[in-house]
């Protein structure tokens, strides 16, 4: 049964049973709003990335369009969707939790516009939570506000007491890649 998230509520990545997720993957989506970009096409070019963080909220890696698997390999991304046409996830980033480095703290999940356009401009925008292992959704957070800025942080899965939680953040910020908004995610840490 998934849990819809509001923002800042936290969930622990368990099964029903109460055993640790290893192997989950955060779907993130968005449409464009109606009226189209550029005169016509309705497509808006949104990227899904996720930050990886020390304890001592240090940048150790991070995956995005620009490099779509972590140095170590834990992490893997889907590639670049330049609209966000159809339904379901538009962008998915893999994450194998039992192999993520145990210097890694906080993974961070960020969607930017890569062209600039602004929050105002999109709808039905979500991250969602899944157990990679049998394909269930664990949770899902629907993100509703709009706005003039052109990032948003959505949510961070973290360590705390030698388990992994999730936590559904909503954060607005600005920035065309994952690069132009480290200070923002550090503060969301």
């Amino acid at each position: 049964m998934s849990i819809n998230l509001e923002k800042g509520q936290k969930i622990n990545l368990e099964k029903q049973d109460g055993t640790a997720l290893t192997r989950i993957f955060m779907g993130l989506g968005w449409d464009a709003a109606s009226g189209g970009f550029f005169g016509s096409g309705g497509s808006i070019d949104l990227d899904a990335s996720v930050a990886m963080f020390s304890e001592n909220k240090e940048l150790v890696d991070a995956v995005w369009f620009g490099q779509l698997y972590s140095k170590d390999g834990s992490i893997r991304h889907s590639g670049d969707n330049l609209t966000g046409a159809g339904d379901g996830d538009d962008e998915v980033i893999n994450v194998d939790l039992a192999t993520v480095p145990t210097n890694v703290k906080t993974l961070v999940f960020v969607i930017n516009s890569y062209r600039g356009q602004t929050f105002d401009k999109v709808k039905n925008c979500f991250a969602r939570l899944v157990d990679s292992v049998n394909n269930k959704e664990v949770s899902i957070y629907k993100l509703s506000e709009k706005g003039g800025h052109t990032g948003m942080i959505m949510a961070k899965v973290y360590r705390h007491n030698n388990s992994w939680k999730m936590a559904a953040l909503g954060t607005p910020c600005n920035g065309k890649t994952i690069r132009d908004i480290s200070s923002e995610m550090i503060s969301c840490l």
